[in-house]
């Protein structure tokens, strides 16, 4: 048996199950595809045999990782928004948070995951993901003086989707380039609204 080099076997096993979930991250964000429980122990330092302790198949190991990265992600955006000291900077910082993760390795994580999960396992995660996102939106147009903060919030994630679509087929190697680009015309469109300077 393996030496336990935690403070309890729980914090064993928990550091365990987390680095087979970002090693399964990892190895989405790298090959867009859903990897082998053999491949993931791998990556993770541990044998085939020792995922399955924690993991009964990769469907379940596909979702978990489900469960772990939309809150992650909505974590991102929102510590972002919630560090702004202005309803106008919340609203540009809500948008500079999501083309940063379209840019990102997330996107591939997000793209291999709706190929390899199924719709229904995604759908609701999905869909607290938007609503998690969507509330701090609508307070800071309110804010701003917005008289339908929902619906121009629904704009904006339009837009954003919109704009982002090169980004999400560049390589990843140009991926910051490009978003910088989709940044600045989000600026020039977006600024005058927030009263923003017209530099990114």
């Amino acid at each position: 048996m393996p030496r336990i080099q935690a403070a309890s076997v729980a914090e064993h096993h928990a550091r365990q199950r987390r680095a087979l979930l970002d090693a399964a991250r990892a190895l989405l964000a790298e090959t867009g595809q859903a990897p082998s429980m053999a491949a993931v122990g791998r990556h993770a330092g541990l044998a085939r045999t020792s995922v399955y302790q924690y993991f009964a198949s990769a469907e379940e190991l596909l979702a978990a990782v489900v469960a772990d990265v939309f809150p992650a992600w909505a974590g991102r955006v929102l510590a972002r928004v919630a560090a702004e000291p202005t309803a106008a900077s919340r609203v540009w910082a809500y948008v500079v948070a999501n083309v940063e993760l379209f840019a990102g390795p997330e996107q591939a994580v997000a793209r291999a995951l709706t190929r390899a999960v199924e719709p229904r396992l995604l759908q609701g995660p999905i869909e607290q993901f938007h609503a998690q996102l969507q509330g701090p939106l609508r307070q800071a147009l309110t804010d701003l003086g917005e008289p339908e903060p929902e619906i121009m919030a629904k704009l904006i994630d339009s837009l954003i989707v919109r704009a982002c679509q090169e980004v999400g087929s560049t390589p990843r190697t140009q991926a910051t380039e490009v978003a910088g680009d989709t940044l600045a015309r989000l600026r020039r469109l977006l600024g005058p609204y927030l009263g923003l300077s017209p530099q990114v």
